[in-house]
């Protein structure tokens, strides 16, 4: 009997993690906008070959986190003002639902673990960590999601989150933060108050207000 090989090719592993490491890269905004990136480059970086370096760029372009012009020159997007108010729009409508849906999930144990990690958001800023503001700041969201059960929902906002990575680390240094955003309180607040209108605009207006000066 023939034996059915199962394990992923080495190539795709490869492919996956590369994928993987720039995705968290550029949805950390630890790539600036309009970065260029080389296929040399990423293979080196990962100690992989061009080919599952070209493959998770080919699907980081398609996931609109790398554009990739006619000359195949391949850079993080820089952002027009129409494209941020389109993704802010997102958000708001995206995750508004996401935390309406998690509400009746929010038990006292997620509150406080949300106000745990709202303290390290205030650490990072103190710190002054770009890098650790953001993942932090994502985690507070992606934490409050993930009680909605709405797996679907949550990838498409995390890929609203992967395209603005640049630009929300150039938001953060014209923000010159000192303490953790104030809507954060207000989500919380509405939380423990199983208060449903309140924290819909906390989050629409948490996601929303910082992209606004971009475009102002």
């Amino acid at each position: 009997m023939l034996s059915v090989r199962t394990s992923p090719e080495p190539s795709t592993s490869a492919h996956d993690r590369v994928y993987r490491g720039l995705r968290q890269r550029i949805m950390l905004g630890q790539i600036a906008p309009g970065e260029p990136l080389t296929l040399r480059g990423i293979g080196a970086e990962f100690g992989v070959s061009m080919t599952p370096a070209r493959e998770a760029v080919r699907r980081l372009v398609a996931e609109g986190a790398l554009t990739l012009s006619s000359s195949g020159r391949v850079s993080t997007p820089e952002l027009s003002n129409e494209r941020i108010e389109e993704l802010a729009a997102l958000r708001a409508l995206i995750e508004v639902e996401l935390a309406s849906r998690a509400l009746p999930r929010a038990h006292m144990a997620l509150i406080e673990r949300l106000q745990t990690i709202n303290g390290t958001i205030a650490d990072a800023i103190s710190n002054r960590d770009a890098v650790g503001y953001i993942r932090t700041n994502l985690e507070f969201h992606r934490t409050l999601y993930l009680r909605a059960q709405a797996p679907a929902m949550l990838a498409t906002c995390e890929t609203v989150w992967l395209q603005l990575g640049p630009t929300m680390r150039m938001l953060y240094g014209r923000l010159k933060r000192t303490e953790p955003p104030r809507f954060h309180k207000l989500i919380l607040a509405a939380l423990k108050a199983g208060d449903e209108p309140s924290l819909r605009l906390a989050v629409r207006s948490d996601v929303t207000q910082g992209l606004r000066l971009l475009v102002g």
